[in-house]
């Protein structure tokens, strides 16, 4: 008779759940936890395969109609009182899947290196967009978004021929696509999610260490408690962005300026 040891590594090549409740009939309860288990990890992995099928949908609608370089396009840092605005284009390969991928916004930060250094692998092409606080600023945050994401088109090294963009229309004759929480719904997007969030997150890290009191390495320039503590205390930066409250009010205040 095989050990409980035996089966479980035999129950964790099995991917067919007829195949390991098959082991059922053998009465040992470490077996039947083992059979529950597997069971259970093979479900989740059907429920991500299928989740990530229906994220290639858009980039499929787009193949068939004779594209073939799709980027998705999606931005990260529009709310924060400090920091830039960043953008990311990502091109995969047709049909590409990466385990996990999803809105940023849903994955956890833990596993956002992971899944950032498999796109990088993966990936035909990335382009970084940057817009700085004091051009948010001078055109507003709507503004210096468009403005990021087309610097991150232009900087993919290769053309695109379709754009898959998170809830905006850019200013480009390329043929595009404008999806409402585009983010979770195509895989491309997704990708540029990942990629502008990893990337602002390291600027904002960089950032705590030249502005040690604003906790930026765990906020990234988001209003908590600490930061708006740290401006309490210690006023207002460089790179926070003058025209959002409550930094505007303490400017009117004269408050300093570091």
């Amino acid at each position: 008779m095989q050990t409980i040891k035996e089966i479980k590594e035999h129950l964790a090549h099995l991917t067919c759940i007829s195949d390991v409740e098959a082991f059922l009939e053998d009465p040992r309860a470490g077996v039947k936890a083992a059979v529950k288990r597997r069971k259970k990890e093979i479900l989740a992995e059907q429920a991500e395969e299928e989740r990530l099928e229906m994220m290639l949908s858009f980039e499929r609608q787009a193949y068939v109609q004779g594209f073939n370089l799709v980027a998705g396009i999606d931005e990260v840092g529009r709310g924060p009182l400090a920091g830039p605005v960043v953008a990311a284009a990502v091109v995969l390969p047709k049909n590409c899947k990466i385990k996990g991928l999803n809105d940023s916004k849903k994955i956890p930060k833990s596993k956002h290196e992971t899944i950032f250094n498999e796109i990088q692998e993966k990936a035909l092409a990335i382009g970084i967009g940057l817009v700085d606080n004091k051009t948010i600023d001078q055109v507003n945050i709507y503004q210096a978004t468009k403005k990021a994401m087309l610097q991150a088109v232009e900087r993919l090294g290769l053309q695109p021929d379709y754009l898959l963009v998170d809830a905006m229309e850019l200013d480009i004759a390329t043929p595009q696509l404008s999806i409402i929480k585009g983010d979770a719904k195509s895989a491309s997007i997704a990708a540029a999610s990942i990629v502008a969030k990893v990337t602002r997150d390291r600027i904002m890290e960089q950032y705590a260490q030249q502005y040690p009191h604003y906790d930026f390495e765990h906020n990234a320039g988001y209003g908590t408690a600490k930061h708006l503590a740290g401006l309490k205390a210690f006023g207002v930066t460089p790179i926070h962005r003058k025209t959002y409250e409550p930094v505007r009010t303490m400017i009117q205040n004269k408050q300093v300026i570091l």
